[in-house]
């Protein structure tokens, strides 16, 4: 997992080759510890790092997929299944569902900048 300090605005957490395609890394910006994940298509979204049922980060060890065409993350804990872009939860396995925390996220010039608020 990277470390930076956010300022005022986005911030640069790694360039998108540092990023495997479906796969997650994560990044602690300032007091955020954030899931970024690169998706087959190369956009590239952020998440909070936290599991909201089991309280570990490890989303960004999730399983990245899809559900009918909507690009989702599978928690490694308890197999709950989120929308990455939108950070809804679309399968709470039985419990209410708890939507994560999504991070703008941009890419200039093969640098990924996240942008979070202190």
């Amino acid at each position: 997992m990277s470390t930076v300090r956010p300022t005022e605005g986005p911030v640069r957490v790694c360039r998108l080759d540092d990023l495997l395609p479906e796969r997650g890394a994560g990044a602690l910006l300032g007091e955020h510890r954030v899931a970024l994940f690169r998706l087959a298509d190369d956009r590239v979204v952020a998440v909070q790092q936290r599991d909201p049922y089991s309280g570990a980060n490890v989303l960004s060890r999730g399983i990245v997929g899809d559900v009918a065409g909507v690009p989702t993350v599978t928690s490694p804990m308890y197999k709950q299944v989120w929308d990455v872009l939108t950070g809804a939860c679309l399968d709470p396995v039985g419990k209410e569902p708890v939507d994560l925390r999504c991070y703008p996220v941009t890419v200039v010039d093969g640098d990924v900048l996240v942008a979070v608020a202190s």
